[in-house]
């Protein structure tokens, strides 16, 4: 259902003429539906909706690429890409051709699930005053967080020269339903795609209520996702206000245990927002990647040794890994049908405990408090006292394999191996189909 409402979105006028007796006919396909019908009622508008949640699950998107993506272009020696598929090895080695068909399908499936929401966007005169603000603010949701990702992948980082001027990823807002020269869009500044982000999301908190049903975007969802946005952008007060507001709101808790907080079982109250995987519909490609054959995967991304020693002796994470074929994966993905997590709880007090330690601010709690939260729930021994770099080092034992191994480099200006967090090659190229069709795109530094 959900896919041949999308396809009717961009399906346009298909005409056969037949010419009998003198008299022309015009003949319409019996599929065939106006594009003014497929969005003309308040349900129809909110299937669309439903087609934007699919699309953002496609495994080019927050299914798993955009997560290992993340973490295979950070890495720094502590995994091994050890698969067939080129297209990954380059992300891993950061050897990037503009013909990388992963990156290609990436950008494609972003710029799908943007228009879906823009289509329901531009009809929401269409949706019944009750769901209005709620069908407005997932769909904004959306397309920010989408956004968001595009924009870190695609442009330099934030802080990473002059904002304004450094360019960005082409910035659509209105539905695209044909092809004509004013569709090809230039890329907007890195400034001008953060503002559109920040907008979207900032109006989703504010449409969206406190209640929660899984799967779905929710206000929290909203705030969780400003608190990323904030806190890569370096505005601290803004970042720990937002995800003191996710804790604060009393909606969620940590799993008792660490392991808790990756089993479909145990793990909904930690997870703010996710990706539903079902053996009927859905896709986890962190499975795919991440663990070996044992739990249906490829074991494509085997962790090393320079990993397992960052944890300390206790630490129930150090230990949440699993041996096969004299590899080590992380325990993370192994339930091929799992729910992919998109953000959780845990990331919250550990941005709210970095805000506020660099601001000499204890909003919600202290910094050392919200540390050994995580800490103790991991069974690490606790600390006496907290330094900013403890927070990181947290940071990275409990989101590791999470996505944000590169996004977090590239904002405390860390290398990246041998490379500086500025250098080109941790930029990814826009596609050279999209360069060979739309003569306005500049394509990044170095490639």
């Amino acid at each position: 259902m959900n896919k041949n409402i999308k396809n009717w979105l961009f399906t346009g006028a298909i005409v056969a003429f037949m010419t009998s007796c003198d008299k022309q006919l015009d003949v319409k396909p019996t599929a065939y539906i106006e594009e003014s019908d497929a969005l003309s009622t308040s349900q129809a508008v909110e299937v669309t909706l439903t087609g934007a949640y699919d699309a953002l699950s496609s495994i080019n998107l927050y299914g798993g690429a955009i997560q290992y993506s993340g973490d295979l272009l950070g890495d720094d020696a502590e995994v091994r890409f050890a698969g067939t598929f080129t297209t990954l090895d380059e992300l891993w080695r950061k050897t990037f051709t503009t013909t990388n068909g992963q990156t290609q399908l990436t950008w494609l499936q972003a710029y799908n699930t943007i228009n879906i929401t823009n289509n329901v966007l531009a009809s929401l005169d269409k949706v019944e005053e009750v769901s209005k603000g709620r069908v407005e603010g997932e769909a904004r949701f959306i397309r920010g967080l989408v956004y968001f990702d595009l924009v870190r992948f695609w442009g330099k980082a934030w802080g990473d020269g002059d904002n304004n001027t450094n360019l960005g990823v082409p910035l659509v807002t209105t539905p695209t339903r044909g092809v004509s020269d004013a569709d090809y869009r230039s890329r907007a500044t890195v400034a001008a795609v953060y503002a559109q982000v920040l907008e979207d999301l900032t109006k989703a908190e504010s449409l969206l209520g406190n209640s929660y049903t899984s799967g779905f975007a929710s206000k929290s969802a909203a705030q969780a996702i400003l608190a990323r946005v904030y806190l890569q952008q370096g505005n601290y007060a803004a970042a720990r206000d937002a995800a003191n507001k996710v804790i604060t709101g009393a909606q969620f808790a940590l799993t008792s245990t660490f392991a808790e907080a990756f089993s479909d079982e145990t793990n909904d109250p930690e997870i703010i927002f996710k990706m539903i995987v079902t053996d009927q519909d859905g896709a986890n490609d962190m499975n795919t990647y991440y663990a070996p054959s044992t739990y249906q995967g490829r074991g494509d991304i085997r962790v090393q040794t320079k990993h397992l020693n960052l944890y300390s002796p206790g630490d129930q994470r150090g230990s949440f890994f699993v041996r096969a074929s004299n590899n080590t994966y992380t325990a993370k993905y192994l339930d091929q049908y799992g729910d992919v997590i998109v953000v959780r709880l845990a990331e919250m007090y550990l941005i709210r405990a970095e805000a506020n330690l660099r601001l000499s601010t204890t909003t919600g709690a202290t910094p050392l408090s919200d540390v050994n939260r995580i800490r103790a729930r991991a069974n690490a021994p606790l600390l006496s006292t907290v330094t900013l770099n403890d927070v990181l080092a947290e940071r990275k034992l409990e989101l590791a394999f999470e996505g944000q191994q590169i996004h977090d480099a590239k904002r405390l200006k860390r290398n990246v191996g041998t490379l500086a967090f500025s250098d080109n090659k941790l930029v990814i190229p826009i596609p050279q189909r999209e360069i060979d069709t739309n003569k306005s795109l500049v394509q990044n530094p170095g490639y």
